[in-house]
């Protein structure tokens, strides 16, 4: 068992301070309640019910004690990544900013004339 490793179970227990998850190897870990969801959770009962079958993901695990802490929220997380924006220079061409320092010189004039014509007004 490693960090960042996703597995499926089902809660088979639940307490005030977490849940704790049966994965399909047999191994048991515990979620805790601030790994249930992103935010606060005043009841676990209202986000877990035992027999629920979940995905985790490993995010501690002690292997002198056999403990794995365990996460519902991590999961959660990564699904509202932020997509990768898209940039004035295209990744693909490998243009960089050479459009932009294109454009700069004729940018320059067409701000000096709106100053000029703004001024004379």
């Amino acid at each position: 068992m490693k960090i960042g490793e996703k597995f499926k179970g089902k809660v088979i227990g639940i307490q005030p301070y977490g849940a704790f998850v049966e994965l399909e190897s047999g191994f048991v870990g515990l979620v805790h309640i601030s790994e249930v969801k992103t935010g606060y959770v005043d009841d676990i009962h209202h986000f877990l019910k035992i027999g629920q079958d979940v995905e985790v993901q490993v995010v501690d695990y002690d292997e002198f004690s056999q403990k794995a802490s365990l996460s519902l929220r991590t999961l959660e997380e990564e699904k509202h990544r932020i997509p990768r924006r898209r940039r004035f220079s295209s990744d693909r061409h490998k243009t960089g900013f050479k459009p932009l320092a294109d454009q700069l010189p004729i940018w320059i004039q067409e701000g000096k004339e709106f100053l000029a014509h703004s001024h004379d007004a």
